[in-house]
């Protein structure tokens, strides 16, 4: 029934990419009303057509546009755009994958966080859901995000979205081999280059 908005989501969010099963498993929730999910977790997954965040320029005035500071740091956000592939909104502003090809392939794919500074945050966890979980513990009213995450894995189990562990250490916190602020740097820098503002 969903699998032409799935495959179009794919192709929108993840450069026709397969989709993992937990996002699967959340973006059928979203589709079938069912907001439980996306509530325990302050996830709102993009609908077609949205921009992406780093493509988004239309809060920009016609000047700001032609400014070609502002021109350097939109061409280096839309080189990131294609390393950075958020899926939905939540946390601190977006939530998605950290897609750079020089990141081992043998393994689960990186969680990454946009904030609405365009600061980049790598997510613990080995799935996204994971990612978004590990993060609204530090929001529950529990005060020990150790065991607001437990609680909020076992709501999640139930669901019938299990996580990899209960255990909030044992999240998997691989550091990025290309960091996504550094890359950022890099390319503006090299599009102020192009430009001749150096």
């Amino acid at each position: 029934m969903y699998d032409e908005r799935l495959a179009e989501f794919s192709r929108a969010r993840l450069d026709g990419r397969p989709i993992p099963d937990d996002l699967r498993f959340l973006l059928l929730a979203q589709w079938e009303g069912r907001t439980e999910l996306t509530r325990l977790l302050d996830l709102d997954f993009f609908e077609a057509g949205e921009v992406h965040p780093l493509l988004d320029t239309s809060y920009l005035s016609e000047e700001e546009r032609a400014d070609p500071e502002m021109q350097a740091i939109n061409a280096a956000a839309a080189e990131m755009a294609t390393y950075v592939k958020l899926v939905a909104k939540g946390g601190k502003g977006w939530i998605g994958y950290w897609l750079h090809p020089g990141e081992p392939a043998d393994r689960a794919w990186h969680l990454i966080e946009l904030d609405t500074e365009f600061t980049f945050w790598s997510l613990v966890g080995l799935t996204l859901t994971e990612g978004a979980a590990a993060e609204r513990a530090s929001y529950q009213d529990e005060p020990d995000e150790r065991t607001a995450f437990r609680q909020l894995a076992a709501e999640l189990a139930g669901f019938g979205l299990p996580l990899s562990t209960q255990d909030y250490d044992a999240l998997d916190d691989t550091e990025y081999r290309v960091g996504p602020e550094k890359l950022m740097e890099e390319l503006i820098e090299a599009e102020r280059e192009k430009r001749g503002l150096r």
